[in-house]
């Protein structure tokens, strides 16, 4: 009987901290960097980005110097960390190749309105290739950044918006997979909020899947992704890099990775794994 009460205070802490994490959680998954629209369009303007599709009601980021002729559109969706202002090097890489590029923005990142979640970016995603088909046709390649992979499985189930090709970097199988790795002491599998199922969401993909990831990812270990990539049953290929980390993949313009990659999910010159 002594050792009653010393118990039950341990469990009753233990409880709230599910508690605590439950309804916080989404400060633990999502990092945005936010600021006023005046310092979203002065960051744009030095980077000789524009907003877009308009500066009053902006989804993204475009270059100024884009052609009109090009091979597609390609919609980036970043990380969970930082803005779309962050990533130029997919606009310096990707037009090279000849495609128009798309830095997409999340609600509540950056200088966009909202909260995010994964309804939220899911909903605004769709809204975002919906707007870039109306704007520029197809064909239309989404581009997905770890959780961007999320968002750009989501879009694909939705099924409203035909997508060629799609290019997830270090993605995982669900949020779920990798919460529960890091955080099993907190139960985290059974008290996510915002699960991201990619293997899911693209079970009926049937276009062209491009996988690449990071060989020491000390995020989103490599056997979430390898699971996410085995069960995608239509054309699929892998990269590796090598002894890269989650943030430390080699992303120079130059390196031939970006062609091939865009070959694939174009349907040229690919090779099946």
């Amino acid at each position: 009987m002594p050792t009653f009460k010393p118990m039950l205070s341990i469990l009753l802490t233990y409880l709230l901290l599910l508690l605590i994490v439950f309804l916080f959680q989404r400060k633990m998954i999502y990092f945005p960097d936010t600021y006023s629209i005046e310092d979203q369009q002065q960051l744009a303007d030095q980077a000789d980005l524009k907003l877009w599709p308009s500066a009053d009601d902006y989804r993204g980021l475009v270059s100024n110097t884009s052609q009109p002729n090009n091979k597609g559109t390609v919609i980036v969706f970043h990380g969970n960390a930082g803005s779309a202002t962050d990533r130029t090097y997919y606009l310096d890489a990707l037009e090279k190749q000849g495609y128009r590029v798309i830095l997409a923005e999340y609600p509540g990142y950056a200088a966009r309105n909202g909260a995010p979640s994964e309804a939220a970016l899911v909903s605004d995603g769709v809204q975002t290739a919906k707007q870039a088909l109306n704007d520029f046709g197809e064909p239309v390649f989404l581009w997905g950044e770890s959780i961007g992979g999320g968002v750009v499985s989501g879009i694909v189930q939705s099924g409203q918006v035909p997508v060629k090709g799609i290019v997830l970097i270090t993605p995982f199988s669900s949020m779920a997979d990798v919460a529960q790795h890091h955080y099993w002491f907190f139960l985290a599998k059974w008290l996510i909020r915002d699960n991201f199922d990619n293997i899911k969401n693209l079970q009926n993909y049937s276009g062209n899947a491009a996988i690449l990831i990071a060989e020491a990812d000390e995020i989103i270990p490599n056997k979430y992704s390898l699971k996410l990539f085995e069960s995608l049953h239509h054309n699929k290929k892998l990269w590796t890099f090598k002894g890269a980390g989650h943030n430390t993949l080699p992303l120079n313009k130059e390196l031939p990775w970006w062609q091939e990659v865009m070959q694939f999910v174009n349907g040229q010159n690919w090779v099946s794994p």
